[in-house]
């Protein structure tokens, strides 16, 4: 189908699927943003495209609605995984996909309907080390390390899951403000400290398997729920000794899962819904060229 999409959510994390080989124009920044705006294009958190990998059974290019493209998504990897069942792409229930951020494993739960409602995802390995993200902190790991942004002192973990995180914690019994994302968010994800920017997490422990957490990501800002973002922060808040895996992660979106090995090896477990697949009109698709 010329021009096709399939849109999906996790936890209200929202993208569009394309198939390039289905396209009449290039997917490109000013295409990106144009298809992502909510307003005057199709309105999503970001593009998944399909491409060929020589190491996995799928590939996947992420962008972000900035243009920018995106090493690992875990919503997206989520939604991906149901655009290729649901579309007949695959029948497998397990498979791999190739990111920039390395190859995952995927594992799709399907429901009685026949739809892939829920999906696992082993995602890699947490690391800590500057060069991972990268930050230009002298350290041999990013933990607990200290950071100014907005004009506050503040003390961050950095985590590489693939892509790069700058999780902030608060002590169980307080939290954070939507107005400290917004203002906190873009200081740090254009901080200094990262030449190519961070995603952001404002996290507080709430169970000894628990935490809450306000996503910022980048090129993206403000986000209901992230599963790279739930796997940063639960592997930082394991690694502090605040909590014991498995982690619940909740977020304004809803909740994952998040198995976080000695090793800090993450497996993902979460929902992801379809909803809704379409084609562009041949006039939005003129103004796109």
């Amino acid at each position: 189908m010329k021009n096709g999409f399939f849109r999906g959510h996790g936890l209200g994390n929202d993208y569009v699927v394309m198939d390039p080989k289905e396209l009449t124009f290039k997917l490109t920044p000013k295409t990106i943003k144009a298809l992502c705006d909510r307003n005057w294009g199709l309105g999503s958190d970001g593009i998944l495209a399909l491409v060929p990998s020589k190491r996995a059974d799928f590939g996947l290019r992420i962008f972000n609605p900035d243009g920018s493209e995106a090493e690992k998504s875990g919503n997206g990897l989520r939604i991906f995984a149901r655009y290729l069942h649901a579309t007949g792409k695959t029948k497998k229930k397990h498979f791999t996909v190739d990111t920039k951020g390395g190859v995952v494993t995927i594992t799709l739960h399907v429901d009685r309907h026949g739809d892939a409602s829920a999906a696992t995802v082993e995602m890699g390995q947490a690391t800590f080390t500057p060069g991972t993200l990268p930050c230009t902190l002298d350290a041999p790991e990013l933990i607990q390390q200290p950071i100014s942004a907005a004009e506050r002192n503040l003390t961050f973990t950095g985590v590489s899951v693939g892509n790069p995180h700058c999780v902030i914690f608060k002590p169980t019994g307080q939290s954070w403000t939507r107005e400290e994302l917004l203002t906190l968010g873009p200081a740090l994800e254009n901080h200094k400290l990262f030449p190519k920017r961070t995603n952001v997490q404002l996290a507080v422990p709430t169970g000894p398997k628990e935490i809450f957490i306000l996503i910022w990501e980048r090129g993206a800002g403000e986000t209901q729920a992230s599963g790279s973002s739930s796997c940063a922060a639960a592997s930082a808040a394991v690694r502090l000794g605040l909590v014991k895996s498995p982690v619940t992660v909740k977020m304004p979106g809803g909740t994952l899962n998040i198995d976080v090995a000695s090793d800090f090896s993450l497996t993902m477990k979460g929902p992801v819904a379809e909803v809704a697949r379409g084609t562009l009109s041949p006039s939005f698709v003129r103004s796109l060229k």
